[in-house]
Parts: C-alpha cells; structure tokens; sequence
C-alpha cells in the first residue's frame, strides 16, 4: 500500500488531556476533574449560571466573529442561564456547546493537531494552538496563537495577535459536591481584556 494512502486512512489519535498535561499534574488534579476531562469520557451535559462581560473592543470581535463561526459572545449581563454539552466528534476530538440564555450558541472541537500538540477550533474556522496543564489544582487551558483553517485542505493561515481578541486562558476548577467553576479570559497586548465569562455548574455524575 503506498505511504500516503496508509496515512490517509490512519484513524485520528483520541485527545487524552491527561498524557498533554503529564502523570505530575494531572495526579495533582481533584478527582472529578480528571474524571471530566478524561480520554474517551462519555457525552455528557452541565447546566449552571454564568457572568458574561466584554469590553467595547470585545464587542467589535465578537461582531467580527460572525464570519467564523461567532465564537464570540458579545454579552455583559449576570445571572446567564447556560446549557454545556460535551461529546465526541467521531474523529478523536471532543465537541463544547455552550447555549448562553438559550440565545447564542458557542461550538468549538478540542482536538490533537498534526503535530501532536492541542488545538482547539470553531466550526467558521478559527483555531488555537493551546498548552494545557495544572495550576493550582485547577486545570488551565491557555492560547499561544491563532490561525484560520482556509481551503479544501484546511492550510493553517497565522492570525497576528493584535487581530485577535488576545490570549485565551480558561480555567476549571473543582468546588466539590458535584460542582465546579468554569472561568475564560481574555487579554488582548493593547487594548486589556476584552472579555470575561465566569459561572458555577453542576456535574450530572
């Protein structure tokens, strides 16, 4: 069989978070936490409140999201009634759909990249090279570059940091009784941050 077929039909490597954020701080991590995030983890589905904040610039991405995908929620009110769910793609990856007030909808797919490393992508075609690891008994996921997936073949196009709305960090953080804090932000070089999400959601298991 020649070589680029054999790749071609290679099944996608599964997302096993534990093996990116190694046996060190993924040990460190609560329980339940590495029960959520772990590989091959069944769909499930999380419902709590959230807090949504962006700054008049954090407005002008999220309106500029739209060509991808809006993966951007362009919303400051509290007290927001949101609906998680995560499930398998098929291919390896992890899908999160995050339903604001049953009024905007924001999808993405964590997956492995060529390269092994962790990236994470809307539908429109944005992605993020991201690293994951443990901070504090938190599990942290934080963006080191964007990129547009353009073409049939899906050619990684850089995204300079100042066209973006900044670095991503998203934080997970236990509160035990089946509960834990979900928190994103972020910060763009010039202009701060440009938007904060923050809410407490319960864990069906």
């Amino acid at each position: 069989m020649p070589r680029s077929l054999a790749l071609s039909t290679a099944p996608a490597p599964t997302l096993d978070l534990a093996a990116l954020v190694g046996p060190s701080g993924w040990s460190r991590l609560p329980a339940a936490v590495r029960r959520r995030f772990a590989a091959g983890h069944p769909n499930t589905h999380y419902a709590g409140d959230m807090a949504l904040h962006c700054s008049p610039i954090g407005r002008v991405f999220a309106w500029l999201s739209r060509a991808v995908g809006s993966p951007l929620a362009g919303l400051n009110a509290e007290g927001v009634a949101t609906q998680v769910r995560v499930l398998g793609d098929g291919a390896g990856g992890v899908v999160w759909e995050r339903h604001f007030g049953g009024r905007h909808l924001v999808r993405s797919t964590k997956a492995l990249g060529p390269d092994g490393r962790l990236v994470e992508r809307t539908d429109g075609g944005l992605g993020m090279d991201l690293e994951v690891f443990e901070s504090g008994g938190s599990l942290v996921f934080e963006s080191r570059r964007f990129f547009l997936l353009v073409g049939p073949r899906g050619w990684r196009l850089p995204v300079p940091s100042l066209f973006t709305p900044g670095t991503c960090r998203v934080t997970h953080t236990d509160l035990g009784e089946g509960r834990f804090r979900f928190t994103l932000a972020m910060t763009h070089p010039l202009w701060g941050r440009t938007f904060h999400q923050t809410g407490v959601f319960s864990d069906p298991a």
